[in-house]
């Protein structure tokens, strides 16, 4: 009878399966939050730090404990909140885990045991150290693996290419001269933001919790002064203790000097690299996403769409194996970056078409496993693509080919941009262009895992396939070279499902 009863319940788990979640803070309902925030130049590094800023790595993480008894609270009808303490009176109260001097840590500042020697004075080396230390503050024991933080990311699209910040394909190059390719007003054009942060509180409820980030990338502007004619970033987190779950509000604008910014809420790997690092990250991944058994779950609500160049994704991933399918070890110059992204916003234009096939993978694979070249107008899906670009470090490509940006990763990259297509419907992705979009708040449940196994990623023939293990995952928008354009949204609901 019991060799019965186990037999049963694994049929009904080869059934029905059975999810658990990847993420430290499931569907982002844990009221003790744990967010931190890291800002890249156009290399993903840092290159210099803006003036009083410190590295621009910060952390706000936090728990939440109560004083007083459920009674005591419900007969409490007037709550305060006593500003030394941060404790309101109906019993809550927040203990911080990061300090003002930690998250004001930057070149030149010694932190025994946490900065070395070599990082002390370099830019690049000390974000790196201080995420890993910032991560040990805010860690959470957890099975398979503790966690760290959400992971507010912001970047800066400009590079001066006669800085000699950024290599090429993962390969050192002196400054060269290349007008026009990238925006860059001149010297100092890859300076990173300034960073003003409320530590999160409880308000005058006694029960709603706040934090946010914000800045703006020209270091001289007052934001008190209003936005136009600058570049702005912000982030606001909102929650009631004991209800619901956190939402993120998220809002970025672009400027004429800073056309180029990208913002994203990511999930990353709590240990090892994330996708674009060549570092140890700190993230929310306890475990590590793979092809094709998982699912990602979100809310979404778009306000502001940030015009035609806004590529929002609805879900962007991010992995690193090499062009041999091995996995990623640090060697910039054979790593590969792997990138799919599903743009929602209705004014893309759509790159990938008959005349166009450098700007397509060389075949598309349906979920029933049938396989068409780009070549075949009569079933090759174009539409359902915005564009594919190749790595440019790999040796074997298919002509014609486009391969990606060269400068804007650590190593080499492979991009995959994908647009709302009735093919990507069979695992929960839009159809139609306009679907989530603004005006259209909805609840997403996305077979990325499925989908993902089916795209198509280079590599070099006879080589056995990459084990496709995601180590980001994230929600946002890159406005691509665009003046003066708004981009806000809310995201709550943040979940990786294994399946």
């Amino acid at each position: 009878m019991q060799q019965l009863a186990l037999s049963v319940i694994t049929l009904l788990l080869l059934v029905h399966g059975h999810e658990g979640s990847a993420v430290g803070d499931p569907g982002m309902k844990r009221d003790g939050l744990r967010v931190a925030f890291e800002a890249w130049n156009f290399c993903n590094e840092v290159g210099f730090e803006a003036p009083h800023m410190g590295s621009p790595r910060a952390a706000d993480c936090f728990d939440v404990s109560s004083k007083y008894s459920k009674a005591h609270i419900m007969l409490n009808h007037s709550p305060h909140i006593d500003d030394q303490s941060n404790t309101a009176t109906s019993g809550y109260s927040l203990a911080h885990k990061v300090s003002d001097s930690d998250n004001e840590l930057g070149i030149g500042k010694p932190k025994p045991g946490i900065i070395s020697e070599l990082a002390l004075h370099n830019p690049d080396l000390y974000a790196v150290e201080k995420e890993l230390y910032l991560g040990s503050l805010c860690q959470v024991p957890d099975k398979p693996n503790p966690w760290s933080f959400w992971m507010v990311m912001l970047k800066n699209g400009n590079y001066d290419t006669k800085s000699g910040l950024c290599p090429q394909n993962g390969k050192k190059i002196p400054p060269f001269s290349q007008p026009g390719l990238f925006p860059c007003f001149g010297n100092g054009c890859m300076n990173p933001p300034t960073l003003n942060h409320g530590k999160t509180e409880l308000l005058g409820d006694g029960q709603t919790m706040r934090g946010w980030f914000n800045g703006t990338y020209e270091l001289e502007a007052d934001l008190g002064n209003g936005l136009d004619g600058i570049s702005y970033y912000e982030v606001v987190w909102e929650k009631r203790v004991g209800v619901g779950g956190w939402v993120f509000k998220h809002k970025l604008k672009t400027s004429a000097k800073y056309p180029w910014l990208m913002l994203y809420l990511r999930a990353d790997a709590t240990k090892g690299f994330s996708g674009g690092y060549h570092y140890d990250t700190r993230g929310m991944l306890k475990t590590l996403p793979e092809s094709p058994n998982f699912k990602v779950r979100l809310t979404l609500n778009i306000k502001q769409g940030g015009g035609p160049k806004s590529q929002f994704y609805l879900v962007d991933i991010g992995s690193c194996w090499k062009n041999n399918g091995q996995p990623c070890d640090g060697d910039v110059t054979t790593d590969v970056t792997r990138y799919s992204e599903m743009i929602i916003n209705p004014e893309t234009a759509i790159w990938c078409n008959p005349k166009s096939l450098h700007n397509c993978p060389p075949y598309h694979t349906f979920r029933n496993g049938t396989r068409v070249h780009r070549t075949d107008q009569g079933r090759f899906p174009y539409e359902a693509y915005h564009v594919y670009c190749a790595p440019g470090n790999a040796k074997h490509l298919e002509l014609p080919v486009g391969t990606c940006d060269a400068y804007s990763n650590p190593q080499a990259q492979e991009i995959l941009q994908l647009l709302p297509h009735p093919v990507w419907g069979e695992y929960g992705y839009p159809t139609r262009m306009g679907d989530g979009w603004v005006g259209d708040p909805r609840t997403w449940e996305l077979d990325v895992g499925g989908l993902s196994t089916r795209l198509y990623f280079y590599q070099d023939p006879g080589t056995t396939p990459a084990r496709r293990i995601w180590t980001s995952v994230d929600v946002g928008t890159e406005i691509y070279k665009e003046d003066e354009a708004i981009a806000e949204w809310d995201l709550s609901d943040f979940d990786v499902l294994i399946t």
